[in-house]
């Protein structure tokens, strides 16, 4: 008897340990899945607040251009003008969509105004089913939102019933899928199911057209119910560079423009913030410690478009002292003319006398002061983000916009007796995240956002309590059936080609720097080296020691054969000849600063520019990168990608031909 006792109480001490090695392995086995996603994670954050950077960038130095140089006015001025200087009339007349016939074979949407629940209901089914609204439609639309948006306040105050719930989603980011599952798991806008939309709806997606025209739908039947904020990406030079003027041009050939310089003005004239019960603030970006609601609830938005490029400019300015303009063609005249005689634009004043109006405000002294004040609010306000420490600093991490602290937003939230921010802005990975001392609240709606299985997306429901409640959601059936090993793979794949792109096109730097340890040129290197100098030119703050095994195949007692290396990073070669090798890196490197120059001398969005505007195009880039690119080499490669020699360059064939894909991918 006692002999079966001591085999028993054996047995279960061995079942016990076995237990423990197993949970022991699967909890090291769970961590190593949440270091390689985290990993994955900043690798695509860090790229994404990259090209952010680049972005603004770009936009300073041709703002510089615009207050120094003549020859370069011509080309970029219409991205810096307003529109306001038009009458109302002047813009009705412009866009009246009552000479645009729908044709009897048109398949989709009907729409009629005023709009009703069911008109916008059956609209969101019909974009479920892609089909595509007709331009006159859009137009129509479109105007009306226009007419709406002039008498809503800076900031929506809103104030939610004992019996029903108020609905919160964050960025959407042109994913249909996300907002329709929405739709589907919480109900549609209603009296009764009031929603607030915080910002980037546009960009990156495919879908970002539809997403608005829903909402402003909506909008319209439920004006007192339906709350839209800006975000950063409702700006039209934004625009340019992710995908969403791209997007509307591609969609919309022939009235695309309209639809564009519409919108543009929507975008101006969209709220800024939200306020639940005066005590919980919505607003895209975040705060900063110069906040004053007070202040930007009296001042007119529908001028923010104009004054953010003015207060860039004069930012720009204080820092950029010298700029290098390699061979800028002086001499180069007039700009493409287009069908200005209907366009709005056209009752602007000459470029000269407008910048010289500009130069002439600078020093008007106080209201001037005024208008830069409240304007870099707004940009804090789109662009901004929380940090764990105290203080408020300059994001130089996105290129606009600041980090601020739990201080700042203690005492900003005080200031107006507020207990929550609620914000968007930043991807998290499951949808939403709370931060300093619960007095912070990120939320994020677009699902997948990086790549499957990347994140979940979230939103809101807040009932009179103003206790935030969170459902979450995976838009993709993909995504929903991998397992936790598949989705965190799936990502770190995804993440990886993303990465060797990026060092792929700085190869030539990164060889500079590698033979700065390597001074007998014997092409072996440390890897401590090989991790300082890649994170010294790809700037990501990136743990590459880490990374190494998923980026370099091999290493020998600690040291890396870089130039084998270099030669790992497989890129196929572009479907045109190009003869020199500097021009083609510069190309793969600054594609999206390429694109984006493009698509603003492209004036008419035809989708064609001349040769002439296919040189400027390339100077402006030379003179952005401080480089020299001489004229037969840039004459050279036009000849190349004319490809029916017509003496003019399609934009998407040029970008699509020089599009960088990761052979490795594919193996």
């Amino acid at each position: 008897m006692g002999c079966g006792m001591g085999k028993s109480e054996n047995q279960m001490k061995k079942s016990i340990r076995a237990a423990l090695l197993i949970q022991r392995w699967y909890r090291q086995y769970v961590a190593r899945l949440e270091m390689r996603r985290r990993c994955t994670w900043n690798i695509f954050q860090s790229i994404e607040y990259a090209g952010e950077q680049d972005q603004i960038k770009l936009y300073n130095f041709f703002g510089y251009l615009m207050d120094h140089f003549t020859p370069a006015r011509n080309l970029i001025s219409h991205i810096f003008r307003t529109n306001e200087c038009c009458r109302d009339t002047e813009w009705e007349s412009y866009f009246c969509y009552k000479s645009i016939q729908v044709p009897d074979s048109y398949p989709g949407p009907h729409l009629t105004f005023p709009m009703t629940f069911s008109g916008v209901s059956k609209l969101v089914e019909a974009f479920k089913h892609k089909q595509q609204l007709h331009a006159r439609y859009v137009l129509q639309l479109l105007g009306e939102t226009c007419r709406l948006l002039r008498i809503l306040p800076n900031i929506n105050c809103v104030s939610i019933c004992h019996n029903k719930d108020i609905t919160i989603c964050g960025d959407l980011h042109g994913h249909l899928e996300d907002l329709l599952l929405i739709f589907y798991k919480n109900g549609l806008p209603s009296s009764e199911k009031p929603y607030v939309f915080n910002g980037d709806f546009v960009d990156r997606g495919k879908s970002s057209l539809e997403i608005l025209l829903i909402l402003f739908g909506f909008l319209m039947v439920y004006p007192n119910d339906v709350h839209i904020n800006r975000g950063n990406h409702e700006d039209h030079i934004v625009n340019l560079r992710y995908g969403f003027t791209k997007e509307v041009l591609g969609k919309y050939r022939v009235h695309g423009k309209k639809i564009l310089k519409l919108l543009q003005k929507i975008f101006s004239g969209l709220p800024l913030a939200t306020v639940i019960d005066h005590k919980v603030l919505i607003v895209h970006g975040g705060i900063s410690d110069m906040t004053d609601l007070n202040m930007i609830s009296r001042v007119d938005r529908h001028k923010v478009k104009e004054a953010f490029s003015t207060v860039l400019r004069v930012f720009y300015n204080h820092y950029i002292k010298k700029i290098l303009l390699a061979g800028f063609d002086q001499s180069y005249g007039e700009p493409k003319k287009s069908d200005s005689e209907s366009d709005p634009e056209s009752c602007e004043t000459a470029d000269e006398q407008e910048w010289k109006q500009v130069s002439d405000e600078k020093g008007s002294g106080s209201q001037l002061l005024f208008l830069e004040t409240f304007n870099f609010k707004i940009v804090d306000m789109l662009w901004s983000d929380p940090m764990p420490q105290s203080g408020c600093i300059p994001n130089e991490v996105r290129g606009g916009g600041c980090y601020w602290g739990p201080d700042v937003t203690e005492k900003v939230l005080g200031r107006h007796n507020l207990h929550l921010l609620i914000r968007s802005h930043e991807c998290k990975q499951e949808g939403y995240e709370f931060c300093h001392n619960l007095q912070v609240l990120t939320i994020f709606s677009a699902s997948n956002y990086y790549e499957v299985g990347s994140n979940r997306g979230a939103y809101i429901r807040m009932g009179s309590d103003l206790v935030p409640h969170f459902s979450q959601y995976q838009a993709s059936r993909t995504s929903r059936e991998l397992t936790l090993r598949q989705s965190v793979s799936w990502t770190e794949r995804s993440a990886l080609q993303a990465l060797r792109k990026q060092l792929f096109v700085h190869k030539s730097v990164l060889i500079s720097a590698f033979q700065e340890f390597d001074p007998h040129n014997t092409g072996i290197i440390s890897l401590s080296h090989w991790a300082n100098a890649t994170e010294r030119v790809l700037n990501l703050a990136l743990p590459w020691r880490v990374l190494r095994p998923q980026l370099v195949s091999s290493t020998h007692f600690g040291m890396v054969d870089y130039k084998q290396w270099i030669r790992e990073l497989s890129i196929p070669e572009p479907k045109s000849e190009v003869r020199l090798a500097h021009i083609l890196e510069t190309m793969y490197k600054n594609h999206s600063n390429l694109e984006t120059i493009f698509r603003i001398i492209d004036t008419d969005h035809s989708g064609l520019i001349s040769f002439e505007e296919f040189r400027q195009t390339w100077k402006l880039l030379s003179s952005h990168l401080k480089t020299e690119i001489s004229d037969e080499s840039i004459a050279d490669l036009a000849k190349s990608i004319d490809f029916n020699k017509d003496g003019s360059i399609d934009i998407n064939e040029f970008m699509e031909a020089f599009r960088l894909v990761d052979l490795t991918a594919h193996t």
